[in-house]
C-alpha cells in the first residue's frame, strides 16, 4: 500500500460515521426539494416566478410581432403619396398591423386636414401603441422589488420557528436541530433574491427592446410629416 493510500485510509477513520452519513444526506438533497423546505412563504415566490416568466415571453413576442414593418414600407408611401395615389397607400398601410403602419393609416387618412390636426392624430395612435407594448412591464417591475422582499419574510418567520423550536427543547440543545432550522429559514430568501434579479434582468431588456421601437415610431413620423410639407416648399 502505498503512502497517499495509507493517508486516504487515515482521513476515513477519523471522519465519524454520522458526519459522514450527514454528508451524504446533503449531497442527495435537490433544489426541488430545498424548495419544500422553505415552507408556506416560498409558495407567493414560485408563483411570480410562473407570471414573471408568462410576462417575459409574452411581451417578447408581442414585441418582436410590432417590428415587422417592412423597410420599404414608408418609401412606397412616399410614392404613392408624391403620385396622388393616397387611398392606395392607405390600403397598404392597413394590410399592416404594426405599430408605424397604423400610424401612418392614420396620418395618411386625415390628409387634406392642418398639418397640426394631422401630426396630432398620429401622436395620439402612437401613444395607443406605446401603451399596448409596456403592457404589464409594471407588473414585471413589481414583481422583482417584491420577491426578495417575500423572501426576507419567510426568512424572519422561518427564524422566529426555529428558535421556537429550539425553546422547547429541554437539555442541550443539538447543532443539528439549529442548523436545518437556519438552513430551511434561509431558502426562501435565495428564492426571493433568484426570483427578483432575473425579473429585474427581464424587465430593463424589455424596456429597451421597447425603446428602440418608440424611436422607430417617432422617426417615421417625422418623415411622414416632413413628406406632407414637401408640397409646400
Amino acid at each position: 500500500m502505498n503512502t497517499l493510500s495509507m493517508v486516504l485510509v487515515t482521513l476515513l477513520q477519523d471522519v465519524p460515521v454520522e458526519e459522514a452519513a450527514a454528508a451524504a444526506v446533503a449531497a442527495d438533497v435537490s433544489v426541488l426539494d430545498l424548495l419544500f423546505k422553505g415552507g408556506y412563504m416560498i409558495l407567493p415566490i414560485v408563483l411570480l416566478s410562473l407570471v414573471g416568466t408568462y410576462i417575459l415571453v409574452e411581451r417578447l413576442m408581442t414585441i418582436k410581432a410590432a417590428d415587422q414593418t417592412p423597410e420599404s414600407l414608408m418609401d412606397e408611401v412616399k410614392q404613392m403619396v408624391v403620385s396622388g395615389k393616397v387611398s392606395e397607400a392607405q390600403q397598404l398601410c392597413a394590410r399592416e398591423t404594426t405599430p408605424i403602419a397604423k400610424m401612418l393609416e392614420k396620418g395618411l387618412s386625415r390628409i387634406g386636414n392642418p398639418l397640426k390636426s394631422i401630426e396630432a392624430s398620429i401622436e395620439n395612435v402612437g401613444k395607443i401603441e406605446v401603451y399596448k407594448l409596456e403592457k404589464n412591464l409594471t407588473l414585471l417591475a413589481t414583481i422583482s422589488g417584491a420577491a426578495p422582499m417575500i423572501g426576507f419574510l419567510g426568512t424572519v418567520t422561518g427564524m422566529i420557528q426555529a428558535f421556537m423550536s429550539i425553546a422547547q427543547e429541554e437539555g442541550a440543545v443539538s447543532p443539528k436541530l439549529l442548523s436545518s432550522g437556519i438552513y430551511e429559514a434561509m431558502i426562501t430568501t435565495a428564492a426571493g433574491l433568484f426570483v427578483g434579479i432575473i425579473s429585474y434582468i427581464a424587465y430593463n431588456f424589455l424596456i429597451t427592446k421597447v425603446a428602440k421601437l418608440i424611436h422607430k415610431m417617432e422617426y417615421t413620423s417625422i418623415n411622414f410629416i416632413d413628406l406632407l410639407q414637401e408640397p409646400q416648399k
